[in-house]
């Protein structure tokens, strides 16, 4: 079932992990793709597979090679995107790192990293967005936070900070554009097998397993299902919820 056939989407940090999977889950409903990175040996990859699985060799799949902290170059590249497609249906603003310390030995600069990176992206893109969604009175944003914008963790301020702060925007967002037909919802994924969490050692994977009812680590295809619903007619009725997808971590 193509259940986003002949909508626009744009992705962010669609090159690796939870990102990918996404565009990858997009293409096989039937959407043409744009994934934004900085990596253009990682986006080679990724338009591959994405092309792969897509319904249709009709269907656009496009990379934008750009810094998603920085407002100035977010705006050009999107203007340039909008001239070729004129609105982007669905945005997902998936992009993230990570720069784990406890507070009194984190650096201003990772601090300020995470945040950019994290959350400022969300406001760079929906900024550059929002006009043209408003104008054609649809589309639906996604924003990725992640349970530890729920619960905090240890070692992880910067980025318990980001992903609480994605759970605010989403929330105050989708108030400012529900009735223009703008839907804006978040997923906040619990521990999630990609390049970040494969970092951790196996005694750290073996005490995160215990803490999940469902006793295990969750795949980037749970989420990008999850996303998939989001992005489709279905949830035209939904907004401003937090969708937690974490195999029963936070309930």
């Amino acid at each position: 079932m193509q259940l986003l056939k002949g909508k626009k989407a744009l992705i962010t940090g669609g090159t690796s992990g939870i990102g990918k999977a996404i565009a990858i889950y997009f293409a096989i409903h039937g959407a043409d793709v744009a994934i934004i990175g900085t990596s253009k040996e990682k986006a080679e990859s990724a338009i591959k597979e994405i092309k792969e699985a897509r319904f249709s060799p009709s269907q656009e799949v496009l990379f934008l090679q750009a810094n998603v902290a920085d407002y100035q170059i977010i705006e050009k590249s999107l203007n340039e995107l909008l001239a070729k497609w004129e609105t982007v249906d669905v945005l997902v603003n998936n992009a993230g790192i990570t720069r784990d310390a406890l507070l009194m030995k984190m650096s201003p600069k990772d601090w300020q990293d995470v945040i950019d990176v994290n959350l400022s992206s969300a406001f760079n893109t929906c900024k550059a967005l929002l006009r043209p969604m408003m104008k054609a009175r649809k589309g639906k944003i996604i924003n990725i936070s992640s349970v530890i914008g729920l619960t905090g963790n240890a070692g992880q301020v910067n980025y318990a900070a980001s992903k609480s702060g994605i759970i605010g925007f989403t929330k105050s967002l989708a108030k400012e554009v529900a009735k223009r037909g703008i839907n804006v919802n978040c997923i906040a994924p619990g521990y999630i097998k990609t390049p970040m969490t494969e970092e951790l050692s196996d005694k750290v994977k073996e005490q995160v397993i215990l803490n999940i009812p469902m006793g295990r680590i969750g795949m980037p295809a749970d989420i990008a299902e999850a996303a998939v619903f989001l992005a489709s007619n279905m949830s035209d009725y939904i907004t401003g919820q937090i969708i937690t997808v974490d195999g029963g971590m936070v309930m």
